[in-house]
């Protein structure tokens, strides 16, 4: 098996956290009701969900 490529290993998470950052904040900028606002919940919320979980969870 291949070793995955060094700057995916580092920069592939933080990438994907702020490519889904960034469409929930358009999508929340632009939309107005609906779908748009549930995209932007389910996006922004990942995020924050991650960063409860990384920051204060696993400490233990």
């Amino acid at each position: 098996m291949k070793p995955h490529h060094p700057f995916w290993a580092l920069w592939g998470w933080p990438l994907a956290m702020g490519l889904l950052t960034c469409i929930g904040l358009v999508s929340a900028l632009f939309s107005d009701g609906g779908l748009g606002d549930m995209l932007a919940w389910l996006t922004l919320g990942i995020p924050t969900a991650a960063c409860i979980w990384f920051g204060w969870l696993r400490r233990g």
